[in-house]
């Protein structure tokens, strides 16, 4: 084992030494020039069939992005969608691709470039759509601020797109081309759609909604941060002259955001809100998601020590809800993300702490 670990560790050392010689260690290598940085993998999806999978691969002689697609079993390139079919009208480059989805039927693309930071990642930017039939690109979102839309994703049909912007939203239909703005009391206060520093830094959630799985209503989250003690972050790097951002942030024991979940017509109207029991600003919804197929949502609620797991089943009809699990630990306990759905969406899987055991739940 010792021989393996020195032979493994003199193998990196002589690669790095090589490269070293070959090109000088300078900032201007590492974050301009990129120079030391690995090759690009992915994100890779696999494609309707599942004989193989798409990924993102650099087009050398036209500089742009291409999609490309690999036989799972023979390991056959082939490309997909050309640099070329990524150049919007007007312009002379391709779009490039930070990121990219695939409709259910594979026929519709979103593409998701010019990329901004939120906070951490990148989570905020431009998309486009392109149509693998007719092979017409269009920008999403006109007459929105650009590199302000986030979280985009096809309804079940591929026939409209929603997404956040400015903490509202929007549905777009890819047909003609209007937009119905679905929330419009968004603001520095009022977060529908995506969340606040302490919903991403402590439970990792950063997109806020979801279409329903018939396209009709999407469910979400709203935070409203008024009375949340503000934080300030000093930029130093945009000029010469740093400037304080103001981010709502509580200190332990103060008072958090108060979150809600909602549900709304995917052709506009009123809200609907569940009410779920506990002091808003004391407990965390801390997941949701549709149940495959119906119009029931589960959604996992923390109290505040995060040592008590309550999971709901809401109706998005009738609101109505229901507790049929309930996890508690002495210490702390983790969010579940590992739910997998069987015999025809009645059960569910439960990794349960108090055991150690992976559970089957009935609906």
């Amino acid at each position: 084992m010792k021989k393996i670990v020195l032979l493994s560790l003199l193998f990196q050392f002589t690669c790095s030494a090589t490269l070293l010689s070959q090109s000088a260690l300078t900032l201007e290598a590492i974050y301009k020039e990129r120079t030391f940085s690995q090759k690009r993998f992915g994100p890779i999806y696999w494609m309707k069939d599942g004989n193989g999978y798409s990924s993102i691969e650099k087009n050398e002689a036209l500089g742009g992005d291409e999609i490309v697609t690999y036989d799972a079993k023979t390991g056959q390139r082939s490309v997909l969608i050309s640099a070329k079919e990524l150049i919007p009208e007007g312009q002379q480059t391709p779009l490039p691709v930070a990121n990219y989805y695939w409709s259910a039927d594979n026929r519709k693309l979103l593409i998701f470039t010019n990329t901004r930071k939120v906070w951490r990642y990148h989570t905020r930017g431009d998309y486009w759509v392109l149509d693998l039939n007719t092979k017409k690109l269009h920008q999403l979102g006109r007459g929105i601020p650009s590199t302000t839309l986030m979280f985009a994703k096809f309804s079940p049909d591929a026939s409209r797109v929603a997404y956040v912007s400015r903490n509202n939203i929007y549905v777009e239909s890819l047909q003609t081309g209007v937009i119905t703005q679905l929330t419009s009391d968004g603001d520095d206060d009022i977060i529908n759609g995506t969340f606040d520093w302490v919903y991403e830094e402590e439970l990792n959630c950063r997109d806020g909604f979801r279409w329903s799985p018939d396209g009709k209503d999407i469910a979400f989250w709203r935070s409203d941060t008024k009375g949340v003690g503000v934080f300030y972050l000093i930029n130093n790097l945009d000029s010469i002259y740093s400037k304080p951002i103001p981010m709502p942030y509580p200190k332990v024991g103060d008072r958090l955001s108060e979150v809600k979940i909602g549900v709304v017509s995917s052709e506009g109207g009123e809200a609907r809100w569940f009410d779920f029991p506990g002091d808003p600003r004391n407990n965390y919804l801390a997941r949701m998601d549709y149940i495959p197929g119906s119009n029931e949502v589960m959604v996992q609620q923390l109290n505040r020590p995060q040592n008590e797991n309550s999971v709901w089943i809401g109706n998005t009809q009738t609101l109505e809800l229901s507790q049929i699990l309930v996890e508690k630990d002495a210490a702390f306990l983790d969010i579940h993300d590992n739910i997998r759905w069987l015999e025809k969406e009645n059960y569910f899987t439960w990794s349960s702490e108090r055991d150690g055991w992976l559970h089957l739940y009935k609906v």
